[in-house]
């Protein structure tokens, strides 16, 4: 193989995902050209309404795929929370590189937490997930929609726009980006997006030239903690921009527990269940527990946010 192209959104994090790719794969095939595709999804066109408002899932990917099918470009680089379960038909996402810090952090200039944000403080943040959680946790705060790319949403909390704003922990790790006061934001007490941190990399089924040059990245472990919480998520029938989350882990012995949650938007009515077995049945572990959680109320909550009767 002499030269691959990689399919990716234009925002710096993305790129900086598509340059950590590309650069793994030149050190690893000597002579190796590696192109950059830049494209614009309608998640990244449509920035003045929030994602769950948008509608459909795929917001981030659809186009890119596209891509992939038409033969433009041979691999796509995506952060795995925002991969749809179902793919389009003839393409993969079976290489998961190893995963990156799978919390949140809150962000602030004047404040070291959450619990010193004062009462009605605003914070900013454009997933319902967090908007959940953090309205469980302290419900005077005011939630307000936050898009843009990360340098914006930074951008905007140092204008004085908002009190705080949650960012994923990854992206400030990958761009190095920080703010004055900062607080991680992860299990047990607050749980993350699917597969949040985790890369994953999606072809054509068919290319074997293409898998057999990029088998090498993929990470055994962070692949079982992505299948578990996509098994969740995919049970639930759930997209990125509705507030479920689930946060799987390794026990030891070949055994992983996972934890899975889904709320109303206002932090009301939250569903907190676990279910273990061993790493082998990933997937499962993560179907059975969307089942016992859709038979607890999840699916009453999941048809009132979809606004399904």
């Amino acid at each position: 193989m002499q030269s691959i192209v990689i399919a990716t959104r234009g925002s710096k994090l993305a790129l900086w995902q598509a340059e950590h790719v590309s650069s793994l794969l030149r050190q690893r095939h000597a002579g190796l050209e590696v192109q950059l595709l830049k494209i614009k999804t309608k998640g990244d066109k449509i920035l003045d309404v929030p994602l769950a408002k948008v509608g459909g899932k795929g917001l981030f990917v659809k186009e890119i795929e596209e891509a992939l099918l038409d033969g433009r470009a041979d691999i796509a680089v995506h952060s795995m929370k925002d991969v749809p379960t179902q793919l389009p038909e003839g393409l993969v996402v079976d290489v998961i590189p190893e995963r990156e810090a799978f919390t949140d952090t809150l962000c602030s200039v004047r404040y070291d937490g959450l619990d010193e944000l004062p009462e009605g403080a605003v914070v900013g943040t454009s997933s319902l997930r967090r908007q959940s959680q953090i309205l469980a946790m302290r419900p005077d705060l005011k939630v307000e929609t936050l898009r843009g790319n990360l340098e914006t949403r930074m951008g905007k909390l140092l204008d004085g726009q908002y009190d705080a704003i949650i960012l994923a922990t990854a992206g400030l790790v990958r761009l190095e980006v920080s703010a004055p006061k900062m607080q991680e934001l992860g299990p047990p007490h607050f749980l993350p997006a699917v597969a949040q941190g985790a890369l994953g990399i999606e072809y054509r089924r068919e290319d074997a030239e293409v898998r057999e040059a990029i088998a090498f990245m993929h990470h055994k472990e962070s692949s079982i903690h992505v299948w578990a919480e996509r098994g969740f998520l995919t049970g639930l029938d759930g997209g990125c921009q509705v507030p479920i989350a689930a946060w799987s882990e390794r026990l030891g012995q070949g055994r992983v527990r996972l934890t899975g949650f889904v709320a109303d938007v206002d932090g009301t009515n939250p569903i907190r269940m676990v279910e273990e077995g061993d790493e082998s049945e990933a997937w499962d572990i993560g179907t059975r527990l969307a089942d016992r959680v859709l038979d607890a109320g999840g699916k009453e909550i999941l048809d009132r946010v979809y606004g399904r009767d």
